[in-house]
């Protein structure tokens, strides 16, 4: 559905993104993921041709250029902040783009917007502010919708209504490319993640090859703590000491605990550690950077 290749994008003459590849099927929701300044949105722009851009864009095989936007006739973007006319209700700020009304009412009912769209939309709060954004992307059944920050100003419920359309759309083989510093959200939506980092793609794998590769952990105590790091040193299983704790992978347990037997040694704790999707992301920069910096 979406091909990007050896993209390099500028502003002036200062380059923003670095070599960017990756490729997107129909339905997957891919995160795209960094920290602040990373360059985000800057690719999205760069997709939708509004940068400049060295590399080539295609959308279903079709060219994107900057002058050249013709590809994207069946894209949805909502790009920082929805592009709405304040003196318009929301429905009237839907009528200027939708096709179909039967489509547009059936978004509008997905969304639970049908209390105030027909309001002005200068009265709207934040949130139905982007839920109308959202709604304006969604409107004739694009191949492709690119979100960035879809979830600023929801609150819960219209989180979860939010996740639920886009998990349905995506079924129905629309593809994704969202961007959220709400990773917990996002986790529970894409089937692939791309991490981005001073302009340069980092990892892009499945999201279940990613979790994988991020292997559980467990501290443990067992009766001699000093005796066990010496067994597991010369064993060469890997581990860290955390104050009284041992932290070794979920993986290595049976072959420590063989180990505890031969020496009559035994566990006094053994807790799962619970590692957040957001400190999984963290790790991952934090190791990136000590692979950049051992370089």
């Amino acid at each position: 559905m979406l091909k990007v290749s050896e993209v390099n994008t500028f502003v002036g003459k200062k380059k923003i993104t670095s070599k960017i590849n990756f490729e997107i099927s129909l339905g997957e929701v891919v995160g795209l993921i960094g920290p602040n300044g990373a360059g985000k949105t800057t690719i999205m722009k760069t997709i939708l041709g509004v940068m400049k851009f060295t590399g080539q864009i295609y959308l279903n095989h079709a060219v994107v250029t900057e002058n050249n936007h013709q590809a994207l006739s069946k894209v949805g973007a909502l790009i920082e902040h929805p592009a709405i006319y304040p003196y318009l209700s929301g429905r009237e700020n839907l009528a200027l783009y939708a096709h179909d009304q039967e489509d547009c009412q059936q978004i509008i009912s997905l969304l639970q917007m049908s209390a105030y769209i027909d309001k002005k939309c200068k009265g709207y709060s934040l949130g139905m502010k982007q839920k109308l954004g959202i709604a304006i992307t969604l409107l004739n059944k694009p191949k492709l919708v690119i979100l960035d920050e879809p979830l600023n100003g929801l609150d819960v419920e219209a989180t979860i209504v939010v996740r639920k359309i886009i998990v349905k759309y995506a079924n129905e083989g629309t593809t994704f490319l969202i961007s959220s510093h709400i990773l917990s959200e996002l986790q529970k939506v894409m089937t692939r993640i791309i991490l981005i980092n001073h302009g340069e793609i980092v990892v892009d794998q499945k999201i279940s090859d990613f979790n994988r590769q991020n292997r559980p952990q467990y501290q443990v105590q067992t009766d001699n703590n000093e005796l066990t790091a010496q067994l597991l040193q010369t064993n060469q299983i890997q581990f860290q000491q955390v104050n009284d704790d041992l932290v070794v992978a979920q993986a290595d347990l049976f072959a420590i605990q063989d180990l505890l037997y031969q020496q009559r040694q035994h566990f006094i704790k053994l807790a799962p550690i619970a590692i957040s999707f957001e400190q999984l992301i963290i790790n991952e920069l934090n190791r990136q950077r000590g692979e950049k910096d051992a370089k």
